[in-house]
């Protein structure tokens, strides 16, 4: 049996047909990358028409009452009511917590109903009344449900307290709850990850029976 060339000039010898060993593995390889990255070059072509027909901003102008002041408010169609308050009227008392909806933290009412400011777009509010955590104190003189809140240590962290607050002075203000258990189901959409509902519960009743 002959013994293979593996010397730098048997790797240049020629084949029959004029190329070399290292020529003929080089164009194998090309071929191979070609194949490779048509479907990718061939999917970034098919995306810049879909980038180049992206919706254009539109701008909302927007009349509400935020904590007993009027405002007007020039902002992306887009916008959750929870951004505008935070990034527009700097009232970061609101918090963004799961911005899905799912843990309350972001609660306010919007005339007088609590809702998810996360899920709500602010021009679906135009004309409304928006009460926030630094609303619903009056000068120095805190709100019923505050002053319960700390009496009865309704908090840990505190960073669910002020959609707590809120969804809690909505609930009073509805008047569904009556037992323990129905306060509970009412405010089983605000999450405690500290685990203070027993006291929130207690704050609850309180101003209940005031």
């Amino acid at each position: 049996m002959k013994n293979l060339d593996i010397s730098a000039e048997g790797a240049n010898a020629h084949t029959s047909g004029g190329t070399s060993r290292r020529d003929f593995l080089a164009q194998i390889g090309l071929a191979g990358a070609g194949f490779t990255l048509a479907p990718l070059l061939g999917s970034a072509m098919e995306t810049q028409p879909r980038l180049a027909d992206a919706a254009p901003v539109e701008i909302a102008t927007v009349n509400l009452t935020i904590n007993g002041k009027k405002q007007a408010l020039s902002v992306d169609s887009r916008v959750t009511l929870l951004d505008a308050l935070r990034e527009n009227l700097s009232l970061p008392g609101t918090k963004k917590g799961c911005d899905h909806g799912q843990c309350g933290a972001c609660t306010v009412l919007v005339d007088g109903r609590r809702i998810n400011s996360c899920l709500t777009l602010v021009a679906m509010c135009d004309g409304a009344e928006v009460t926030t955590i630094e609303g619903l104190a009056q000068g120095d003189q805190l709100h019923p449900m505050q002053e319960a809140f700390l009496k009865h240590d309704g908090f840990q962290c505190g960073y669910c307290t002020p959609g707590q607050i809120c969804s809690a002075v909505g609930l009073v203000t509805e008047g569904h709850a009556h037992t323990d258990a129905e306060i509970r189901e009412l405010m089983s959409g605000n999450i405690c990850r500290c685990g203070a509902y027993q006291n929130i519960l207690a704050a609850i009743k309180e101003v209940q029976k005031a």
